[in-house]
């Protein structure tokens, strides 16, 4: 049976984004999958300290010497087949928690390990105000997914203008992305 983290970020648990996370975990559950939800708003992730002058650890060792729930969080995104990103948009980027993350990931995984190299990966950004920077945020998360050689299936922009058609529709995304990580799909990168 395969596997699925699904990592998320919003202080609203009971949100628009929170809501697109079930949606899709409700599709994955549906085709049988396993799902690791992780919501980063719960757990102790500290900033970057750029280190060593700028290098330290993560370049040599691929490890953070920061002790929280950073190494917990990347062992279970290394141990499972596939990964779905979701962040809550706060001008134009992910929250300030998911961005805390992903910064220390990409310093460990993109210079040394490599773990989640060709990982498949789905993308939701969510926005409650106007909607605009959902397309900007979904563009910096792909950029630094590929940077770690990751591979983006789909990237789903859910505003409050498109939630009624949206959400909906993220049951049966989930519910193909399953049948991709199970199956395969021919993608060009």
């Amino acid at each position: 049976m395969k596997k699925v983290a699904v990592i998320w970020s919003s202080p609203n648990t009971d949100g628009l984004t929170a809501s697109a996370k079930n949606e899709f975990i409700g599709g994955l559950t549906d085709a049988g999958i396993r799902v690791e939800e992780i919501h980063l708003n719960s757990k102790k992730i500290e900033h970057c300290r750029a280190c060593g002058n700028g290098w330290g650890k993560c370049l040599q060792q691929g490890s953070c010497v920061i002790r929280d729930d950073f190494a917990e969080v990347y062992r279970a995104l290394t141990e499972a087949d596939g990964i779905v990103w979701i962040s809550a948009v706060y001008w134009w980027e992910m929250t300030e928690c998911f961005k805390a993350f992903f910064d220390r990931l990409r310093r460990c995984e993109g210079m040394k390990n490599r773990f989640l190299a060709e990982k498949r990966c789905v993308l939701i950004a969510c926005a409650g105000g106007t909607g605009r920077g959902v397309v900007e945020c979904l563009q910096q998360l792909e950029r630094g997914l590929t940077h770690m050689g990751m591979r983006v299936y789909d990237r789903i922009p859910v505003v409050r203008y498109n939630k009624d058609y949206m959400l909906p529709a993220l049951r049966p995304a989930g519910q193909t992305y399953a049948d991709r990580l199970e199956n395969g799909f021919d993608m060009y990168y």
